[in-house]
C-alpha cells in the first residue's frame, strides 16, 4: 500500500506542477501533507517535517550564502571577461548560444557543486537569450544535462556515494567510465548544436550590434504592432512563422516563459562597462578569493555552508565597505535568496513525508523484487536502467546507501562485481540534476524565471536519452 501511495504522490506532485495546477512551493508541502493523513500518519506530520528541515538546512543556508556571495561576485565584474568571451564565440547566433551554454556549464561544473555552475551560467547567458527571444527551457535544459553528465566527477557526489556504499575506491569506480562519460558530454553537445538549429531557423541570426540597433528602433514601436512583419520590432531575420511554431513544438512549453516582451534592462546588464558596482581594482583579490573558495569546497576543509557563509562576508565587507551599500547589494539579490531557499524547505516537507513514512523504502523494495530471475547476471545492466527513475524519485543519499547495496548483492550472486554495479549506478544523473528533490535545480529555473514545470516537460526526455547514450557506451565499451 505504501508503495502505491508512494508512486501516487509522486505522479501528482508532477502532473499538477506540469498542467501549471499549483505552484511548485504549494505542490511541495500540500500534496505530501495530504498523503501523510491518506497513510496514516497524519499526526507525525510535524516530525517528519521538521526532520526534512533538519536535514536540508545546510543546502538552504549554502544555497542562501552562495547566490549572494555570486551575486556581488557578478556585480562586481569577476565574470565579465567570461562573459565577453562568450559573446565573442556566440556573436548573437542562437546555434552557438546553446552550444556555448553546454560548454560553459560543463566547465564550470569542474568545481562539483550543481548551484555554482548554474548560477554562473545562467548568470553569463540569460542576457543574451533574453535579448535574442530565445527559449529559456533550452537554456536551463541543456545547462542541467552538461552538470548531470559532469556531476559523476569523484568530488561531485554520486560517486564518492557509491564509493562508501560499497566499500571501494572512487577512483576505481571513475576513471574507467570516463569514456563513457565523455560519450555522453558529446552526445549533450551534439544536442545543443541540434537545439540551436532550431532555435537558429525560428528566430535568424544577427550579430550583436544589429541586435543593439534593431531593439533601439524598436523601442518607440508598440509591440502590438509585431504582427505587421516590420523587422524592427520582431529583431528576426530569415525565421518565418511557420519555422518559428515548428521550433516552438521542439522547445516544449518554454515559449510562455520568455514570451514576456518587456523592455526592462535586464539583457546585458552584466556586461555594462559602466554600472556603479565594478570593482576593477579588486579583480584579482576577487579571483584569488573565488578560486580559494573552491579549493577549500573541494578540499572539504570546512563545511560548504560555512565556507559561502565566510565568503559572502569577506567580499561584501572588502568590495562594499560602507554599510548602505552592502544592504543595496542583499536586497539586490533578496528574490532568488527567497525563491531558492523557500522552495528548498518547500522540498523538505516532501522529502520528509517521502522518508518518515516508509514510502521510499517500500517503493526501492518493489522495484528491485519486481526484477525477473533470469535478469541476474545482466544486474549491472538493470541497475543502470533502475538509475534513471530511482533517483529522480528519491535524492542521491537514498539510491545510493538504501538501494545499491540491494542491488549489489543480488548481482553479486549471479557474478557480476560491486564495482560493475557502482559503475552503472551513476548512468542516472543527466536525468537526476533536474528532479524535483535536488534543491540546485531551482537555482537553475529561478534564475533563469521559467516555471519548473516547464523545465521538467522539455528535460526529461532529452535527460533520459543522455543517461542511455551513457550506458550503451559503457555496454559497449565492456565498462559496464
Amino acid at each position: 500500500m505504501l508503495t502505491i501511495l508512494g508512486f501516487a504522490m509522486i505522479a501528482t506532485f508532477l502532473v499538477l506542477i506540469m498542467m501549471k495546477k499549483m505552484s511548485p512551493i504549494a505542490a511541495l508541502v500540500l500534496i505530501p501533507a495530504l498523503f501523510c493523513v491518506f497513510v496514516g500518519k497524519g499526526a507525525k506530520l510535524g516530525d517528519y517535517v521538521l526532520d526534512g528541515v533538519t536535514d536540508l538546512a545546510p543546502t538552504a543556508a549554502m544555497l542562501m550564502f552562495a547566490i549572494v556571495y555570486f551575486g556581488v561576485m557578478i556585480d562586481v565584474g569577476l565574470f565579465d571577461p567570461i562573459v565577453r568571451g562568450i559573446l565573442k564565440f556566440c556573436k548573437a547566433d542562437p546555434m552557438r548560444i546553446v552550444v556555448g551554454t553546454a560548454l560553459l556549464a560543463a566547465i564550470v561544473s569542474l568545481d562539483g557543486d550543481g548551484s555554482t555552475t548554474f548560477m554562473i551560467t545562467v548568470s553569463a547567458m540569460y542576457p543574451l537569450y533574453k535579448r535574442l527571444k530565445m527559449s529559456l527551457v533550452v537554456m536551463t535544459g541543456v545547462a542541467a544535462m552538461a552538470n548531470g553528465v559532469m556531476n559523476t566527477l569523484p568530488w561531485g557526489g554520486p560517486t564518492a556515494r557509491a564509493a562508501t556504499a560499497l566499500k571501494l575506491d572512487a577512483s576505481e569506480i571513475f576513471v574507467p567510465m570516463i569514456p563513457a562519460l565523455l560519450v555522453g558530454l558529446l552526445f549533450v553537445f551534439g544536442l545543443s548544436y541540434v537545439l540551436g538549429v532550431r532555435e537558429r531557423r525560428r528566430l535568424g541570426m544577427l550579430t550583436l550590434d544589429e541586435v543593439l540597433e534593431e531593439e533601439k528602433e524598436s523601442e518607440t514601436v508598440l509591440v502590438g504592432s509585431g504582427g505587421s512583419g516590420d523587422g524592427k520590432v520582431s529583431m528576426r531575420k530569415g525565421g518565418g512563422t511557420g519555422a518559428g511554431a515548428d521550433a516552438g513544438a521542439g522547445a516544449g512549453s518554454g515559449s510562455g516563459a520568455d514570451a514576456d516582451d518587456d523592455t526592462e534592462d535586464d539583457g546585458f546588464q552584466g556586461l555594462d562597462p559602466n554600472r556603479a558596482t565594478l570593482r576593477p581594482k579588486l579583480y584579482w583579490f576577487n579571483a584569488l578569493l573565488t578560486v580559494a573558495l573552491l579549493t577549500a569546497m573541494i578540499m572539504e576543509l570546512l563545511p560548504i555552508p560555512v565556507l559561502f557563509l565566510l565568503g559572502a562576508a569577506l567580499a561584501l565587507t572588502v568590495n562594499f565597505p560602507h554599510i548602505p551599500d552592502q544592504k543595496a547589494r542583499l536586497a539586490a539579490h533578496a528574490d532568488n535568496v527567497l525563491n531558492v531557499s523557500g522552495m528548498v524547505f518547500a522540498a523538505a516537507v516532501f522529502t520528509g513525508v517521502l522518508q518518515g513514512t516508509g514510502m521510499v523504502d517500500n517503493m526501492a523494495k518493489w522495484m528491485v523484487d519486481v526484477i525477473p530471475a533470469g535478469m541476474g547476471p545482466h544486474m549491472a545492466i538493470v541497475t543502470g536502467v533502475l538509475s534513471l527513475p530511482l533517483t529522480y524519485f528519491m535524492s542521491n543519499d537514498g539510491f545510493y546507501f538504501g538501494v545499491l547495496p540491494v542491488l549489489a548483492e543480488a548481482g553479486a550472486a549471479h557474478g557480476v562485481s560491486p564495482v560493475e554495479m557502482a559503475r552503472a549506478s551513476l548512468v542516472g544523473q543527466p536525468l537526476h540534476m533536474s528532479s524535483p528533490l535536488v534543491p540546485a535545480v531551482y537555482v537553475l529555473v529561478g534564475m533563469a524565471k521559467v516555471e519548473f514545470g516547464d523545465h521538467t516537460k522539455f528535460v526529461v526526455k532529452w535527460a533520459a536519452l543522455t543517461c542511455l547514450v551513457i550506458l550503451g557506451a559503457g555496454i559497449l565499451f565492456g565498462i559496464i
